[in-house]
């Protein structure tokens, strides 16, 4: 073959895809777009519902993990049971570490411990 020849093919199959039958009869266009792809009907559905449930499952291992301790996490044991404003920066605050709870005061610049509390809850009085 010559080299003109293999020019002409190369060319042709280049521009191939670019031309679209205009009907049956085998007309082409040259430069013509072709069709969007789409997507098989029933996937967009099937997709949304999964996506929903998925999300669904990922909320409820937040939460789950929120109650639950996982291996690696760290484990709280200062807690900060109750806390009473007096007025002017000054509270009140019941602290609870490894079953002991405290009473401490606290104002601008210093904590102070004011006494052991029992780990048990008093009854609550009437007023």
């Amino acid at each position: 073959m010559s080299r003109r020849a293999l020019t002409l093919l190369l060319g042709l199959a280049a521009a191939a895809p670019a031309c679209r039958a205009a009907d049956d009869y085998g007309v082409a266009f040259a430069g013509a777009q072709p069709a969007p792809a789409r997507a098989p009907d029933g996937l967009g559905p099937i997709t949304v519902v999964g996506v929903i449930l998925l999300g669904g499952a990922g909320a409820w291992l937040l939460v789950r993990g929120r109650k639950i301790q996982l291996p690696g996490r760290v484990v709280r044991r200062l807690n900060i049971d109750e806390t009473r404003s007096l007025g002017s920066r000054q509270y009140l605050v019941v602290a609870s570490y490894e079953g002991k709870k405290l009473l401490l005061g606290v104002c601008p610049g210093r904590i102070d411990l004011l006494t052991p509390l029992d780990a048990s809850p008093s009854p609550a009085k009437p007023q």
